[in-house]
């Protein structure tokens, strides 16, 4: 029997960032209106620019003409930081390329 799943698992585990486990296009029209707001939580590196290449790839990704809004938090250690947005998507599909993009971000830990 495996061990209950911690909070820090996704330090280890590498399923979080396995682009397999993407919402299904079916799942994400039945639970969401398009075009509309979608919740994006990006965690990775807190490096210099981790927060500026998440915000910079959804805005090239979704043709935005400026930056949506977002917030940045650090963890207490200062070992990573999560960019928290909510930008205006258009189809479901355009999530799931936002997700395969992110998923590739460099320093990246999850996305949720």
């Amino acid at each position: 029997m495996s061990p209950p799943s911690t909070p820090l698992d996704f330090m280890t585990d590498p399923a979080p960032l396995d682009p397999a486990r993407l919402p299904s296009l079916d799942l994400l029209n039945d639970t969401h209106s398009f075009p509309g707001p979608y919740l994006f939580k990006v965690i990775g590196a807190d490096d210099r620019s981790f927060a500026a290449r998440v915000v910079s790839l959804v805005c090239e990704e979704l043709e935005l003409e400026e930056d949506p809004e977002f917030t940045i938090r650090r963890t207490a250690s200062g070992r990573h930081l999560s960019v928290t947005l909510e930008p205006t998507v258009p189809s479901a599909q355009s999530v799931v390329d936002l997700y395969q993009l992110l998923y590739r971000l460099d320093g990246l830990v999850m996305v949720l």
